[in-house]
């Protein structure tokens, strides 16, 4: 089976990184984009790459950790963990889909719990604790990619030649869903909402639906 790798949006918290998120992972190989809540994304930043990849959507973590077990592909936190191993160890098995943690608080409980293991990259100058997640992603992706031995992308001149895009050209700021799958969406929020998991933050935009920080209500 080929080895292909993923990455999970769930808890990113400047809007504009999907977009860029987005261009990392189709330099680097990635196969799916999961998003895991909200079904729309920013694509500013990704400088049409958006067309060149896959988005798969999930309305929350559990529902995207069984699809990719399904997949047979572990599930990697990129966070600082007591157990996390460094990037440059190639920790990999198969497979993996790559969960990054929101850029001020990290990973959460929850999203911590779906991991199979956790990966950190080492830092070797005092001046930030953190990098930012898209340029998080990309090192850990390309990581990944020199394991996988992934195939070099051809050159011209001074860039990679670009793949063509599909024939079917969409507007790529939203996940597509069939009819049923938005209506379950709506009312798997309303029974959320009504059971009190959603905690109201400004203007009335859930802070615990982790991606409604990334993008404006519908």
């Amino acid at each position: 089976m080929a080895i292909e790798s993923y990455v999970v949006v769930h808890n990113i918290a400047k809007r504009h990184n999907v977009g860029t998120l987005a261009r990392s992972a189709t330099a680097f190989g990635v196969t799916e984009l999961i998003l895991v809540g909200r079904r729309d994304f920013n694509a500013f930043g990704s400088h049409g790459s958006t067309s060149h990849l896959r988005f798969r959507h999930f309305h929350s973590l559990t529902d995207a950790r069984l699809f990719l077990k399904e997949k047979d592909c572990d599930i990697c936190g990129v966070e600082i963990t007591e157990d996390a191993v460094s990037i440059t160890d190639h920790p990999f098995k198969k497979s993996t889909a790559f969960l990054l943690g929101n850029e001020g608080t990290g990973l959460s409980a929850k999203e911590c719990e779906i991991c199979d293991f956790f990966v950190y990259i080492p830092q070797y100058g005092g001046g930030t604790a953190s990098l930012n997640v898209t340029v998080a992603a990309s090192i850990v992706l390309h990581h990944f990619g020199v394991w996988a031995g992934f195939s070099e992308r051809i050159r011209d001149g001074n860039k990679f030649v670009v793949a063509e895009k599909p024939l079917k050209q969409v507007s790529r700021k939203y996940c597509t869903e069939t009819d049923d799958r938005i209506i379950e969406e709506r009312k798997s929020r309303r029974e959320s909402a009504s059971n009190g998991f959603f905690e109201d933050g400004k203007n009335g935009v859930s802070s615990s639906n982790l991606l409604d920080s990334l993008f404006p209500d519908e």
